[in-house]
C-alpha cells in the first residue's frame, strides 16, 4: 500500500492512524480529506511529514469535492470520517445521516469510479446493540445488527452500503469494528479526556446514571495497527472486530483517572442517564488475532498512564478544544457550567 486516501484524518482516530501508517509503511503517501467539523482539529496534524502527507479540506458528502481529491491509482480509501458522538445524535440525527450514510455512499461511488484497489470502512461495536451484564456473551462478526441510537443506526446503514458495494459491484471492501478508544488528541466530549481535563482543574465530573455501564477500551494506536493489518491482509468482504479484551465499568474508569492524578473521588457527580443508554459492550477479537496476527501492545495501565501524561503536558490543546461552542454544549448536556481556566 503506497497511496492512501484517508477521510476524517484530522480527527482523533484518523490522525492516529496516519501517524501509525507513515511510521510502519515507509513508502506510503497519504491524502488526508477532512471537513474540519468541531472534532476535526488541525492541531492533530502537527509534525507530520509534509512530503508524504497532504491535507485537503473537504466534505465526504460533497461528490464533486471527493472526485477532485481522489486520484486514479490510489491503493485504498480508509474511511474514518463520521459524526460519532451518541449524545449529539440524540439531540439531532440529521448530520449523522448526511455524513455517515450519504457520505459513505459518495465515497463508495468515487472509489469505483477511480478504480481504487481497496475500501476500508471504520465502524463501531455499537451497530450490534447492547449485551447482557452476565460476562458470558461477546460481540462477534456474526452478531446481529441491533443499533440503539441514531449514531449506531447510521453506522449500521453505512456497513450495509459497503457490503452491497462489495456484493453488487465487486468492490474490494473490508469493515472493521472497534470499541471505545482512548489516547492523545481525543476531543474532550468523550469520557476519558473529559475526566482528565476536569480532574486536572478540580472540577466536577459528570457520570451518567449509576456509572456501571460497561465498555471495551482500547488504546488508539493499538486500534490503528489492527486497521493497518486489515488494510494489508484482510479478506475482501470480511468484517473484523477489534478489541483489547479490556472491559471496564465507566465508574471504574473515572476512579482510575482520579486516583492516578491524586484527586478525590468526591469530584464525581452522577447526572441523569442518557436516553437508551446501552448497558454493556464486549468484543471477541479472536478473528483479528488469528487471521491478522494482531495483539494490543498497550495494557490498560500503560495506555491510561500515557494518555493522562499527554493531556497533562498539552493543556493549551485542551483549552482550545474546550473553548467556544463546547462550553455551551457541556452546559446543555450535563446541566453544569465548565470553567475553562487555560
Amino acid at each position: 500500500m503506497t497511496k492512501l486516501f484517508v477521510t476524517g484524518g484530522a480527527g482523533f482516530i484518523g490522525s492516529a492512524f496516519i501517524r501509525v501508517a507513515l511510521e510502519e509503511l515507509p513508502d506510503c503517501e497519504i491524502v488526508n480529506f477532512d471537513a474540519l467539523t468541531y472534532a476535526g482539529n488541525p492541531d492533530n496534524l502537527a509534525g507530520l511529514d509534509e512530503r508524504r502527507h497532504r491535507f485537503v479540506h473537504g466534505d465526504i458528502a460533497d461528490r464533486a469535492a471527493v472526485m477532485d481529491a481522489l486520484e486514479e491509482g490510489t491503493d485504498a480509501v480508509v474511511n474514518f470520517a463520521a459524526e460519532s458522538h451518541v449524545d449529539r445524535s440524540i439531540a439531532s440525527a440529521d448530520e449523522f445521516l448526511r455524513t455517515n450514510v450519504l457520505g459513505t455512499q459518495v465515497l463508495l461511488d468515487a472509489a469505483r469510479a477511480r478504480r481504487v484497489a481497496r475500501f476500508v470502512q471504520i465502524s463501531t461495536d455499537e451497530v450490534m446493540g447492547s449485551l447482557p451484564e452476565d460476562d458470558a456473551s461477546f460481540f462477534t462478526e456474526s452478531s446481529p445488527y441491533a443499533p440503539n441510537s441514531p449514531y449506531a443506526a447510521s453506522k449500521a446503514a453505512a456497513e450495509h452500503l459497503v457490503r452491497a458495494a462489495h456484493h453488487t459491484f465487486g468492490l474490494d471492501a473490508v469493515i472493521t469494528r472497534c470499541g471505545n478508544n482512548y489516547g492523545p488528541r481525543q476531543f474532550p466530549e468523550k469520557l476519558i479526556p473529559l475526566v482528565i481535563a476536569n480532574a486536572i482543574d478540580d472540577q466536577p465530573i459528570p457520570v451518567y446514571g449509576d456509572g456501571r455501564n460497561v465498555r471495551d477500551w482500547i488504546y488508539v494506536d493499538d486500534h490503528c495497527r489492527a486497521i493497518l493489518q486489515a488494510l494489508r491482509r484482510g479478506r475482501a468482504g470480511e468484517i473484523y472486530n477489534i478489541g483489547a479484551r479490556n472491559e471496564r465499568r465507566n465508574l471504574e474508569v473515572v476512579e482510575a483517572i482520579l486516583d492516578a492524578l491524586g484527586k478525590p473521588r468526591t469530584l464525581i457527580k452522577f447526572v441523569k442517564d442518557r436516553p437508551g443508554h446501552d448497558r454493556r459492550y464486549a468484543i471477541d477479537p479472536t478473528k483479528v488475532e488469528t487471521e491478522l496476527d494482531w495483539r494490543p501492545q498497550e495494557t490498560w495501565e500503560s495506555g491510561l498512564r500515557r494518555t493522562i501524561q499527554w493531556y497533562a503536558e498539552n493543556q493549551a490543546w485542551v483549552a482550545r478544544a474546550r473553548s467556544g461552542a463546547y462550553r455551551q454544549y457541556y452546559a446543555q448536556q450535563y446541566g453544569m457550567e465548565i470553567d475553562v481556566r487555560r
